[in-house]
């Protein structure tokens, strides 16, 4: 895409106001003819796709990839996330003494976080057996026969 100087100021302008007639101003247009200039630089396509390919890279570095998801799950369900959690003790005199701690996640979350990930990979037919030491298991069942006997 070959833009000019001030029509790469316009996209600049353009994105960060959403209004034609603003960003032609900015980007050094005249005045008098800004709203109409603004306008037509929206129906030129080299401008367009300018436009397009940077809403599209803003829209990329702030949503979470499939990848950094699955990540983030997998960190969650192995317990090696810590998270941050408000806690209060007694000094005596009926006060108390509130502060904030790290804890590992706990086996609901790594549950949860199991139980998203079974799905996402078409496996929501395991049976996901939560043990009394912390401990999270996952058992798949033999080929063909559903989880509990149940039906499809």
């Amino acid at each position: 895409m070959n833009l000019t100087e001030k029509q790469n100021r316009f996209v600049d302008f353009y994105i960060e106001t959403g209004n034609a007639t603003e960003a032609a101003k900015k980007a050094g247009y005249r005045e008098s003819t800004a709203r109409f200039t603004g306008s037509e630089n929206l129906t030129k396509p080299n401008i367009k796709a300018a436009i397009d390919v940077r809403l599209a890279e803003m829209d990329a570095k702030r949503m979470a990839s499939a990848e950094e998801v699955m990540q983030f799950l997998t960190t969650v369900m192995r317990g090696e996330l810590e998270e941050e959690v408000v806690t209060s003790e007694g000094t005596g005199d009926g006060r108390t003494k509130t502060m904030i701690v790290k804890k590992h996640v706990g086996v609901h979350d790594r549950l949860d976080a199991a139980k998203q990930i079974a799905r996402r990979y078409g496996l929501d037919k395991l049976i996901v057996e939560q043990k009394s030491d912390d401990r999270v298991q996952i058992i798949m069942p033999p080929r063909g026969v559903p989880p509990d006997g149940a039906e499809d």
